[in-house]
């Protein structure tokens, strides 16, 4: 009786339960799925990206020269300015010379004297030479006047060397300035007694070009020459590399350089490759000492794929992003992510010419999930910018520095602003796309300046062939001019000056360098 009540009351709900599901069924199948999420796609390409590698390094002057006294003395006086930019030949100090004018007048006194033993000398020479061909006086009386003689004129030369080591010295008291830059203090006050122990009186800086040393560590070098070896990095043609400088705040130094030089050995304290670069200065808005931050650029990396950093996402197994495959739908894939370039990201691993991956619209993605995919093209790699020092785009000399109360600081002279420099490859008289853009600014001066002339002078190597040399110093002159009269100046303007030797102290980079100056017309 109970079973037949309960089979009796389960029976209509069930049959309830089952009607109202297979509504519900019907009516989901007639609602309409969803549109596929749209993404937007970067077909991936193969191609040759450069590589900027970033040091920290120290500014330096390109020759500091210790200004010391050549003579022992009394300093009569400090006639620079401290601090202040001094001019190649310019005095900056005076000793006492008053015991060296009286030593130049001891010295030619004796000169007149001995040169007056010489003309008795020979005057008795010449006197003694017919009687001993008379047979008058004795072969023996000969040879003494001529002996006489002798060492009277040897007298006579040690006498006249002791006036030119008087003259020196007295020309040691007016001490001067070798180069043109920036002066230290004076590490000598007036009045003082200087001799060797002291002699070290003040140094002045060259401040164009400015060297930069910064340094490589063994394992990075070790991993460059691994990627080369293995094809994954190409080195610089002519291992040229430029460099750009990113000072204190940030900002970014407007002149670019070269790396000049590199260290035959590793430091054996640091375990580091020193490495140096130059860069034009002509507003001397670098100083020695500075702290920067190098960018060396040169180096590319060829078959390489690089993605937006958007597309590149972190999760719990590492970087991956997501690619699209034939049929439309979305793959997470891992990647290997190496160096940034500009807003793009350098793929090392886990992506292939030719695949499509998600750059936008990821954000609801799914393994598997279907997408409705909208090519986009590649954005563009970052543009090398050219080695430009836009003389007239740089700030003065005095920006930049602390403000001193009273004390103003030193400005360039009008002279060393209307001066430029263009450096040449080794070897070579060609203008490179650097050299070319720099003349064009130079050209502009002249053209707005018509009162001006522009002087052009090479230098020649102190090491190799003398004559191929200068031949090539006057080369490289000659394509500047070519230059200047291309881009509108007249040659009448033009003024080639015949090339200097280097001396022992200047840098190797000026052997490339070819100077432009303006000045007024005569």
């Amino acid at each position: 009786m109970r079973r037949t009540m309960t089979g009796s009351m389960v029976g209509p709900a069930v049959l309830l339960a089952a009607a109202l599901l297979a509504a519900c069924s019907g009516k989901e199948a007639d609602k309409p799925k969803p549109p596929p999420a749209e993404v937007s796609v970067h077909v991936v390409k193969t191609q040759t990206v450069p590589v900027v590698y970033e040091f920290v390094g120290q500014t330096e002057s390109s020759q500091q020269v210790e200004i010391r006294a050549r003579v022992n003395g009394f300093l009569e006086r400090r006639v620079y300015t401290e601090g202040a930019y001094v001019k190649a030949g310019e005095v900056m100090f005076l000793m006492d010379a008053k015991p060296f004018e009286a030593s130049l007048k001891a010295a030619r006194a004796e000169l007149a004297q001995q040169q007056a033993r010489l003309s008795t000398a020979r005057a008795n020479l010449a006197r003694v030479k017919p009687l001993v061909a008379d047979d008058a006086l004795a072969v023996k009386d000969l040879d003494e006047a001529t002996g006489q003689e002798q060492a009277a004129a040897a007298a006579v030369e040690a006498a006249a060397a002791k006036v030119t080591d008087a003259q020196l010295n007295l020309g040691y008291v007016t001490i001067t300035s070798p180069v043109a830059g920036i002066s230290s203090f004076a590490k000598v006050q007036d009045g003082a007694y200087v001799s060797a122990a002291n002699s070290l009186l003040t140094y002045v800086a060259k401040l164009d070009p400015m060297r930069v040393n910064f340094s490589l560590s063994e394992n990075e070098s070790l991993r460059v020459q691994e990627e080369i070896a293995k094809g994954q990095l190409v080195k610089a043609p002519n291992d040229d590399y430029g460099v750009e400088l990113l000072l204190a705040d940030g900002s970014t130094f407007p002149a670019r350089g070269r790396v000049t030089f590199a260290d035959a050995a590793f430091s054996q304290e640091t375990g580091t490759f020193l490495l140096r670069a130059e860069l034009p200065n002509p507003r001397g808005q670098l100083r020695p000492g500075q702290f920067v931050r190098v960018k060396v650029s040169g180096f590319t990396r060829p078959n390489s794929i690089v993605v937006p950093q958007r597309a590149v996402q972190q999760g719990p197994r590492g970087q991956f992003v997501w690619t699209v495959d034939g049929e439309g739908k979305v793959i997470q894939r891992p990647v290997e992510a190496g160096d940034w370039l500009g807003d793009q990201w350098l793929v090392t691993g886990g992506l292939k010419n030719g695949e499509r991956v998600v750059v936008d619209g990821f954000m609801r993605l799914a393994p598997g999930m279907a997408v409705s995919a909208k090519e986009v093209p590649a954005e563009p790699l970052p543009v090398e910018k050219s080695t430009l020092a836009a003389s007239a785009a740089l700030p003065s000399v005095s920006a930049g520095l602390p403000a001193m109360g009273a004390v103003s600081a030193p400005a360039m002279p009008p002279a060393a602003a209307d001066k430029d420099a263009v450096y040449f490859e080794r070897g070579r008289a060609v203008l490179d796309a650097t050299g070319r853009a720099r003349l064009l600014g130079v050209a502009a001066t002249l053209k707005s300046r018509p009162a001006m002339r522009a002087e052009v002078q090479g230098y020649v190597d102190a090491s190799g062939d003398a004559a191929a040399n200068k031949t090539l110093a006057r080369d490289r002159a000659q394509a500047v001019r070519d230059a200047l009269v291309a881009a509108g100046v007249a040659p009448g303007r033009i003024v080639l000056h015949e090339p200097p030797n280097l001396v022992g102290a200047d840098s190797p980079a000026l052997a490339r360098r070819v100077d432009v100056v303006l000045a007024e017309a005569r």
